[in-house]
Parts: C-alpha cells; structure tokens; sequence
C-alpha cells in the first residue's frame, strides 16, 4: 500500500472524482508573483498535474507557468484553459495517454506487467500521443528528411493538443508561458515566451521532441528539438528574468538527483538517467542563491553611500547590479515508485499515471500547509529554497 494516505481533502481514489468547482481563494501571504516550473519526465509528468490540482484547490494559480518536454505539454495545457476548465483538460490528456497491454497477469510475476506493458508502448506507440515512423526501420542512413527524422511521428499529440489548448486563451498573458527548447544547428537553449510573441502548438511541441524517438519541430524556418537535453529544469528563466519580480516558485522535479549505488546494468541505466535529466538542481540552485546573495549585498551597500556619491553615473552603474526581490523555491520531487526503472518514463500505465498523479497532490498539499515561504528569513538572502518533507518522497 501507499504510504501517501487518501485524507479528507485529498483524491480517494481518482482525481477525475473530484469536483469541478474551485474553492474561494485562500489567503496564504503569496510573497510576490507565483510561478510554476515543470522539467521533463515523459509519463511521470502526471505528478505535475497532481501537483497542479493541489494548487488549484487551495486558490493558488500561478502568474507564470515553465515547462520543458512534457513539463510544457502541461504548462500549454493550463496557460490555454479558463482557470476552472484546467484540471478537466488535464485529467483528459492523461486518461487519453493511459495505455495498458491487452493481456494483464496481475499474479504472475511481479514485473510481467510492467515490461508488457513498457513493450507494447515501444512497438505500438500510444495513439493520442505518438505512433511509430514504419520508415525510420529501414536503417540508420536511410533518408527520412530533417523534419521527419525520428522513430515515431507525433501527429497525434499535435491533434490532441489542438483540442484541448485554446490557443487564443494562451497568449493572452494570464498565466504567462514560457516553453524550452533546444536550436539543432547551434545547440544553444531558447526559451520561447508569450510575453514576447504570440505562441502555438508548435512551440509546445519543440519543447517535447525528444531525439531520437521524436523529430525536430520547424519553428520560422529553424529545427528545435526537446529542450531538456540542454537543461531539464528551466528555473533559469525565473532567475534570468528581466526585471526580476518577488516570486514563490512552485519548482516540480521528477528525476531524483540522490541515489543508491547500482549494483547491476539495470540499476546503472535507472541512475544514469536520474543523473542526466536531474540537471544539477542542487548545484544550480546554490549558484543562485549565491548570486542573489552578491545583488542583496551591492543593494544594501550603495543605500550606504552619501547621496552626492549615488548621484554619479558610475556609482549608478554600480548600483544597477543590486537587487531586493526574493524568490521563494519550493522544490518538489517525484517518488520512487516499488518496482521502478530506467523505463518509467514510458510508464504510461493506468496504475503509474494514477499513483503519482496522487503523490505530486499529497506533496503540494502538504508543501501549502507548511507555508515555509512565511516567518522570518536572513534579509540578505535573494532565493531562499524551501525542500519537500523527505518522508513523504516514498511511495
């Protein structure tokens, strides 16, 4: 059994079961704008919308939503939605993804289920999201064309998403969205912001073409592949972000950056791919931090300087460099799952999407009630992280 228990405000067994209605807007003291930033996980992106959900239901709607591969297929889902229509999008692009193999042997051994299932999503592709490119198997050097180089085609998840993204509501800056991708020619991150530009379907899915299983997305005539082989964690663009605004970021990560040692191949390529889309959170976050703390410094110096020194332009350039605002991270991290591997990501499985689904809910719901963003903080701090209750990770 889980050990995240259904409470009385929670999911009992479905979140399709709750009800559609948004509660009134608690009040929480939100410290400045509220920004949620989602990283890329394939099937364990439906811990985000568990996580959305939880914010939703305690009146929190964010100003800002960041996404990267499947973190931006949920971000353009909620951007695109009427606030009360959001959870009803999401809860019908992950039933429509929910894809189980056509034989079950729930008491055999213990991970038939799981590798049927992992194969036939492999061979078979899911139908609202990817099928497979026949043409791409007949080798490596045959001639597929750039924009068709990739083993399956996603067709169907540009038809999914244009019935369930409404573009017009997507640019109209509330949320605003912010989706990475990754130049094919010149490898460099671009971050493709409705504040500067109109955005559509394409750009949501630039972000989520993952080479090779997926081909590049031609954006004003440049090939952009999923962003997340560059940076799978896109709080960078908050950090970045020109003027800064006080901030409480909902920060979502579904790769673990701590683990066990492996002690076979198999536990090696669950690892590996932990470590590799992990995107040094905590090394990124301390650099910020660090930053943030200098701009905090420079701030609290030049107010000391007498005013005929602040009024010189060279001390006003000084100057600019500091900065007051704060940035709140609340970092939640997807579970472990019993069972899990280097394919959970491809675990599009009904009980996969379900339990942590119900787990990002229970951790943000927990995260809220903590309200750690509140008190007391050291004044020359610029980002202040804020980490889940480690006991609450397993599932």
């Amino acid at each position: 059994m889980s050990t995240i228990e259904a409470t009385g405000n929670g999911p009992a067994s479905r979140p399709d079961m709750q009800p559609e209605g948004a509660p009134a807007p608690t009040d929480h003291a939100i410290p400045g704008q509220v920004v949620l930033v989602l990283q890329g996980g394939g099937a364990l992106g439906s811990y985000q919308a568990g996580v959305y959900q939880a914010m939703h239901e305690a009146g929190i709607e964010p100003d800002w939503v960041i996404g990267t591969s499947i973190g931006a297929i949920n971000a353009g889902l909620i951007a695109g939605n009427e606030p009360g229509e959001r959870l009803p999008r999401l809860r019908e692009f992950w039933r429509r993804l929910e894809h189980n193999p056509v034989w079950a042997f729930p008491s055999a051994w213990p991970g038939l289920q799981d590798t049927l299932s992992y194969w036939s999503t492999v061979l078979g592709g899911i139908p609202a999201f990817f099928k497979p490119n026949l043409l791409a198997h007949w080798g490596v050097h045959y001639p597929l064309g750039a924009d068709r180089a990739g083993y399956y085609s996603t067709a169907p998840l540009e038809a999914t998403l244009a019935e369930l993204v409404d573009v017009s509501r997507l640019n109209r800056g509330a949320p605003r969205l912010t989706v990475g991708a990754a130049h094919v020619r010149s490898s460099e991150m671009r971050y493709f912001d409705s504040r500067a530009g109109a955005l559509g379907i394409r750009h949501i899915m630039a972000s989520g073409a993952l080479p090779p299983a997926f081909p590049p997305v031609r954006i004003d005539g440049e090939l952009y592949w999923d962003g997340g082989i560059l940076s799978n964690t896109p709080t960078e663009a908050v950090f970045d972000d020109n003027p800064r605004r006080d901030s409480l970021i909902f920060a979502v990560h579904m790769w673990n950056p701590l683990g066990p040692e492996p002690d076979t191949i198999w536990d090696v390529l669950h690892r590996h791919k932990d470590i590799q889309y992990a995107s040094r959170i905590s090394s990124h976050i301390a650099k910020q931090q660090l930053a943030h703390r200098l701009r905090h410094v420079i701030a609290e110096l030049a107010a000391q300087l007498p005013a005929e020194a602040r009024a010189t332009p060279r001390m006003n350039e000084l100057a600019s460099w500091g900065c007051v605002t704060r940035m709140h991270v609340l970092r939640l991290m997807a579970p472990r799952l019993d069972n899990e591997d280097h394919t959970k990501d491809v675990d599009f499985s009904h009980r996969g999407i379900m339990r942590r689904w119900e787990a990002g809910y229970a951790h943000t719901m927990r995260m809220i009630e903590r309200a750690p963003w509140k008190g007391e903080h050291d004044p020359l701090a610029g980002v202040i992280l804020h980490e889940q209750i480690m006991e609450m990770a397993a599932v």
